[in-house]
């Protein structure tokens, strides 16, 4: 999982309203979910992401708001490395690591075509309802890699 997706968990998981009081017990509700994080990398999250110990537990601070994705075009250009159609699906290889800013770039930008994404650590499917919808969302990408 990535970095990005793994702080994302958190922030689900100290924002709703669930008091997680420590690093142990943080780190063992992201394992249920299937992040295994070290000791030393949940500190550098919870750093990263700026949380707050109160009395209560972890929050994320007032005012937070999170790091927008740079744009679907530019991760695109940059990450996409080849594109093949299969039926109603495509699968997009990209550089180590990039899969997932990837799909969820995508997911933003909220196209019809697109039912949902799965993205790994360099392979990312995309799933539309049909043939012809994947098709559709191949040009676009095909559009924005030239």
């Amino acid at each position: 999982m990535s970095k990005a997706t793994r702080q994302q968990r958190i922030l689900q998981l100290v924002g709703n309203g669930h008091a997680i009081s420590s690093q142990d017990e943080l780190r063992r509700e992201l394992a249920r979910g299937g992040f295994e994080v070290t000791q030393a990398t949940l500190s550098r999250d919870i750093t990263d992401l700026g949380l707050v110990k109160t009395g209560d537990g972890y929050r994320v601070p007032e005012g937070y708001a999170p790091r927008p994705l740079p744009s679907l075009e530019r991760l695109l250009r940059e990450f996409v490395v080849e594109m093949k159609p299969a039926a109603n699906l495509l699968v997009l290889k990209t550089a180590p690591g990039s899969a997932q800013p990837v799909a969820a770039a995508l997911d933003a930008e909220g196209w019809a075509e697109i039912v949902g994404t799965i993205g790994g650590d360099d392979t990312l499917l995309v799933v539309s309802s049909s043939p012809a919808q994947s098709r559709r969302v191949a040009a676009r990408i095909r559009e924005a890699l030239a």
